[in-house]
């Protein structure tokens, strides 16, 4: 199993934020984008039995990770990986259908994704149910402004390493959310200079 020192030090805080909007007397369907090493969907599928979650990752290697953490964890409420290319139309990820998700959940992975993002608002867009939520978490910059050095750092860094990665502004997240039925209801300050950007899917 992979180990990613960071996950284990935000799994909970944003836990806590997820937990905000968790039903405890129906059952769910949440789906992570970019499950990376799997310590997040299994540390939510614990705390939070009523939501079955759909863990997806494109690397082979931190595929192989997710399921050895649902084996060692014992979970019954976390499917197996899909591969989903969230630079794809939206009706090629991994055969999901229309409004099948209460929750999708994507962390630390917009400021590295070189392509795709007006796709993947669509994607979550057309998956999302009236009224279901997106949490984004992450370093954002907020108008034009990043805080503090370490963040200017990092994303000079990802520019360094591919032009189209870097830290998103959050405006420009809000308009492509506003395109595809999402609004931003929350913006929540975390720890290490990090956010939580909460989208709900409007009803119809």
């Amino acid at each position: 199993m992979l180990v990613s020192p960071m996950a284990e030090r935000n799994k909970e805080a944003i836990l806590e934020v997820l937990a905000d909007y968790v039903d405890d007397t129906s059952t769910a369907f949440g789906l992570e984008l970019g499950s990376g090493t799997g310590q997040h969907v299994v540390h939510f599928a614990q705390a939070l039995p009523t939501i079955t979650w759909q863990p997806s990752e494109i690397n082979p290697i931190s595929q192989q990770s997710i399921s050895a953490y649902i084996r060692a964890t014992k979970v019954t409420n976390v499917r197996e990986p899909l591969i989903i290319d969230i630079s794809q139309p939206w009706n090629q990820w991994a055969g999901l259908g229309r409004a099948c998700c209460d929750f999708i959940v994507i962390i630390n992975m917009l400021h590295v994704t070189d392509r795709g993002l007006e796709g993947m608002f669509k994607g979550i867009g057309q998956l999302l149910k009236p009224g279901g939520i997106f949490l984004a978490y992450g370093p954002f910059a907020v108008n034009g402004i990043i805080i503090p050095e370490s963040n200017v750092q990092l994303d000079e860094m990802l520019q360094a390493r591919n032009p189209e990665w870097g830290l998103r502004d959050i405006e420009e997240l809000r308009q492509h959310a506003n395109l595809n039925a999402l609004r931003l209801e929350r913006m929540l300050e975390m720890p290490e200079y990090t956010k939580c950007l909460i989208f709900r899917r409007r009803e119809l």
